[in-house]
């Protein structure tokens, strides 16, 4: 048999698909049954199947290697992650909140910075902020929404607690990876969807798509709205493309565009200009105007920012978004729901020090061994000190980067991030892993996807589970369980006639 579930150990990590060596959780035993029935030949087959699959659906992501840019088949585990509906449900409530907040903030830091006069985030903190945009203090985007698509990364440690590790609110990216590997999945286990309560996940263009179209200036027409990429050398152009043909609406560049003397943005067509109504942009702020940002930017469109403030265009995420898209800021996160909300935060977030405090900046340096040091604004993994398996010289440059720039760093203790039954050429071991849901907010309404895009560490003991360094992806299930469904079902039945007699 491939599968012997009773030679799979989890470790000392708290495993997704296994309570404890050869008991799978509840959500995972209509899985783990069936997977227990496959044979080597069988699995060998699928896995063909699901690599011919990746192929021949263009799946690739873009990896930089000494100064070449490759393109790579995305790499994909056949095992997926399971959670149960009911611990989602909670967990999509703790993520609503989060973003919600997050939005106060973002719309108070443009504004009155009433959480900063109430000395609830320090003033420094916002001074020293690479991604604060002066141009946008005072814009009042529409519903008070700055950050409209976020992802947020979630990892659950040894004793099953889900934290949130960070927030990205730019230009968040990989759900079009979570799409693609619901479509590989079910063509390598096409009989587990008609026997499990499997979730979809399939609707995320379409919520897209409205939560763009809300922000139209022109909410009475059919809204023209186009995704502005940087190109194709870009490493997220797979997914700028994948989303624009699932939304059906214009894969655009800089060039396509232009704003015009009234201040409206269009887009150049062999018809003549068509007037665009919404930008869902894939550029860095920094480069999606050389009139109000990097005046040697080739990327973005000159004038944007101008239509964007005088409302004739939409923008997401907005421009000046990115002020909460930092590692420090991220700290202050659990006192914003507290402030703005009046609440207590749902999903915590994981335990950290702020290198520009001097007596958490005191223990960080003594303990550089045992932590995680963190730049506050890079992303992709890189840049960031893993303590207990760094070398003496790594920690010691580290000691000098935080000295010479406490405000840039953090840290954060090393957690023993949860496992799940992955394939390897060793057979299947647990792998750690990661989820990135993600959250679309247009006002009053907030969607959250079924489950995310869980990335796991393909390399064996590693924690860095970017699919530039190493990793690879499962499919998210979120299962609805028999005795919950029937409970459901009984309460909704309970609704509709009244109330028991």
């Amino acid at each position: 048999m491939a599968f012997e579930w009773s030679q799979y150990r989890c470790q000392d990590a708290y495993d997704e698909l296994f309570e404890r060596p050869g008991v799978p959780r509840a959500g995972a035993k209509q899985l783990l049954s069936y997977l227990q029935g496959i044979s080597a030949k069988d699995l060998a087959d699928r896995r063909v199947a699901a690599d011919l699959a990746i192929k021949v659906m263009g799946i690739t992501f873009t990896v930089y290697s000494e100064g070449k840019t490759l393109d790579r088949a995305w790499p994909f585990d056949m095992i997926p992650r399971v959670i149960a509906r009911k611990e989602w449900e909670r967990t999509e409530r703790g993520l609503k909140q989060r973003v919600n907040a997050l939005n106060h903030f973002i719309q108070d830091i443009y504004g009155d910075q009433k959480i900063v006069k109430d000395k609830v985030v320090p003033p420094e903190v916002l001074v020293d902020s690479v991604n604060f945009r002066p141009q946008c203090v005072g814009v009042q985007p529409k519903f008070g929404v700055w950050a409209h698509i976020c992802g947020s990364d979630l990892v659950r440690d040894g004793d099953g607690t889900l934290y949130v590790l960070e927030d990205n609110l730019r230009v968040p990216s990989g759900v079009s990876y979570m799409l693609e590997n619901r479509m590989v999945i079910k063509r390598v286990w096409p009989e587990l969807f008609e026997t499990s309560n499997i979730l979809p996940v399939d609707d995320y263009p379409a919520q897209l798509y409205d939560t763009l179209a809300a922000l139209s200036p022109r909410p009475g027409d059919q809204p023209k709205m186009v995704l502005l990429t940087p190109g194709i050398y870009n490493s997220a152009y797979f997914e700028h493309a994948y989303l624009a043909q699932q939304m059906g609406i214009e894969l655009v560049e800089g060039t396509d565009l232009f704003v015009d003397d009234d201040d409206c943005v269009y887009m150049r067509t062999i018809y003549g200009p068509k007037r665009v109504d919404v930008i869902y942009r894939r550029i860095d702020d920094l480069f999606i105007d050389p009139e109000a940002f990097r005046p040697d930017s080739v990327l973005g469109v000159k004038g944007l920012m101008r239509a964007w403030i005088r409302g004739k265009v939409g923008l997401a995420n907005a421009p000046g978004a990115g002020v909460a898209d930092d590692k420090v800021i991220y700290a202050f996160v659990p006192a914003m729901i507290k402030y703005y909300l009046d609440e207590e935060p749902i999903l915590p977030n994981v335990p950290s020090f702020l290198c520009m405090d001097a007596k958490q900046r005191k223990h960080v340096l003594a303990n550089l061994d045992k932590l995680v040091v963190k730049p506050a604004n890079e992303s992709g993994g890189y840049g960031m000190l893993i303590g207990p398996r760094a070398s003496k010289e790594e920690r010691e440059k580290f000691r000098g980067l935080i000295e010479a720039n406490p405000r840039n760093y953090m840290a954060q203790p090393t957690l023993s991030l949860s496992t799940a039954p992955t394939i390897t050429d060793d057979g299947v071991e647990p792998r750690h892993l990661d989820l990135r849901p993600f959250i679309l907010s247009r006002g009053e309404s907030t969607y959250v996807t079924t489950g995310g895009l869980t990335r796991v560490a393909l390399v064996k003991g590693s924690l860095v589970v970017n699919s530039s360094q190493g990793g690879g992806s499962k499919d998210t299930w979120v299962v609805d369980l028999d005795e919950d469904l029937e409970q459901r079902q009984l309460q909704s039945q309970s609704q509709s006639t009244g109330g028991p007699r």
